[in-house]
């Protein structure tokens, strides 16, 4: 599988540029932080209680959050989130859940949230599929992954199927709970452009009747909507025959 280059919101790196003459320019790194680093709230050191400034940590290109007492020096480092959720299947049928919450309020989605400490990605999935949907699951296999550099998230979900005693109900989170035949999940109501692009695969692997892993990069154009279909691109798409 292929490395993932750059990490954090939106990484950012030194950029080359090629001439018309087909000479390479080298551009040097802004001399102001980027603005996703600005907006950040860090403002006093967790070691000390010192103040916290934006530059380059001697040897670094990147910005990072440093404490101002040099006798502390702590760097705050700020690394992509991970979400993880389950694609829930029970006699065909997809299980999916309306958020109560924001963003996307009013859309429907596959039960999934951030991943906890102590836990693994497969722990964390079925975590979440019973606090959203109060659904006791049975973990399958890996089945998406796809990272968002924009938003500094990456999203890992698995397929699973409902276990006994095989009810579901809206957790805290959601307005509603119930199951889709894949025909009738509506897409225009769907929240995230992860979401949606991994139901739409799952259900090619159906028609196929061949269930594969997905990796790849979601590269979503700034100021973009959580699920407008004209906002994202998927790059580096990968597809693993799975022989469950």
């Amino acid at each position: 599988m292929q490395k993932k280059q750059g990490v954090g919101v939106g990484a950012e790196s030194d950029t080359c540029l090629a001439s018309t003459s087909g000479t390479v320019q080298q551009v040097e790194a802004a001399n102001e932080p980027p603005a996703r680093l600005q907006k950040l709230k860090s403002n006093f050191c967790r070691m000390c209680g010192s103040t916290v400034e934006l530059r380059r940590p001697e040897g670094e290109k990147e910005w990072r959050h440093v404490c101002s007492s040099p006798e502390c020096g702590h760097i705050e480092y700020f690394n992509p989130k991970m979400v993880v959720g389950c694609i829930v299947e029970h006699q065909g049928k997809i299980l999916l859940c309306k958020r109560a919450i924001e963003p996307c309020r009013g859309k429907w989605t596959v039960p999934a949230g951030f991943m906890e400490l102590g836990e693994s990605t497969a722990q964390g999935a079925a975590r979440e599929t019973w606090e959203e949907a109060c659904a006791p699951v049975r973990v399958l296999a890996p089945y998406a992954h796809w990272d968002i550099p924009a938003i500094g998230q990456a999203y890992i979900l698995f397929r699973a199927q409902l276990a006994a005693p095989f009810t579901f109900s809206p957790g805290t989170e959601s307005l509603e709970t119930a199951l889709f035949e894949p025909q009738d999940i509506p897409f225009d109501q769907i929240a995230f452009s992860s979401v949606s692009l991994t139901l739409r695969y799952y259900l090619e692997d159906l028609r196929t009747g061949r269930f594969h892993v997905h990796h790849g990069v979601i590269d979503k154009r700034p100021g973009s909507g959580p699920n407008d279909p004209a906002s994202f691109e998927v790059k580096q798409h990968m597809a693993l025959p799975l022989a469950l």
